[in-house]
């Protein structure tokens, strides 16, 4: 079975998306896909039978159509990912309606998610990072609150962060943080989301808690 999240939406989408992982993700093993460790073999693999250790999974991927070689690929299988007995979510932003014709010839499950006209400004999420590498707790919260109620999803605030902490070691520009720390940070916080996931924590709440508990 396939269900598709898409649109411009962020919030919604997200939320909707979180909460439908979530309700799997204590009965079934749960493997995700993301654009930069999409695999055509391993996506192969999850539709065209079950695993060594598990009868069925839930394989999430998320924007993966970003390479246009990749949703390629995965248009031309959906009708195997359709008929598969693994269940498979797939994430992204707005789709044309040819592709979403293609979702609707696999039977897939379709929630579309639109902003209505009065959309918010673009978020800066470089404020955040700014305010991180500043070393500011109350100001990379308050920026943070900012981020998310103006929509921008988890991935990108983790992404902006992740970049200026790396950015920090690479040019040894520590500020009020000891390298350590820094480090220390860059490891931890790729793990937020699947671990919050793992869990079944709410991936917004494990996020904000460690960056309050981050310095």
């Amino acid at each position: 079975m396939i269900y598709l999240f898409c649109g411009d939406d962020t919030k919604r989408k997200y939320l909707s998306y979180e909460n439908f992982l979530k309700f799997y993700s204590g009965e079934l093993e749960v493997f995700l896909i993301g654009k930069n460790n999409f695999d055509k073999m391993q996506l192969e693999s999850f539709y065209s039978g079950s695993g060594l250790f598990f009868k069925k999974c839930v394989v999430a991927l998320t924007n993966t159509f970003e390479n246009e070689e990749n949703m390629n690929f995965i248009l031309d299988n959906l009708g195997s990912l359709a008929n598969s007995e693994n269940i498979f979510i797939i994430l992204e932003d707005q789709l044309d309606k040819t592709v979403l014709d293609d979702f609707k010839k696999a039977r897939a499950e379709i929630n579309i998610f639109e902003q209505s006209k009065m959309k918010k400004e673009k978020y800066d999420n470089f404020l955040l990072a700014n305010t991180f590498g500043a070393r500011s707790k109350f100001m990379l919260w308050f920026h943070f609150r900012e981020a998310v109620d103006r929509g921008v999803v988890m991935e990108e605030l983790i992404g902006v962060l992740f970049w200026k902490a790396k950015d920090m070691l690479l040019n040894r520009n520590y500020g009020k943080f000891k390298k350590e720390e820094i480090e220390n940070f860059a490891t931890k916080i790729s793990y937020i989301l699947p671990e919050a996931r793992k869990k079944g924590e709410d991936a917004e709440t494990a996020f904000e808690k460690f960056l309050l508990e981050a310095f």
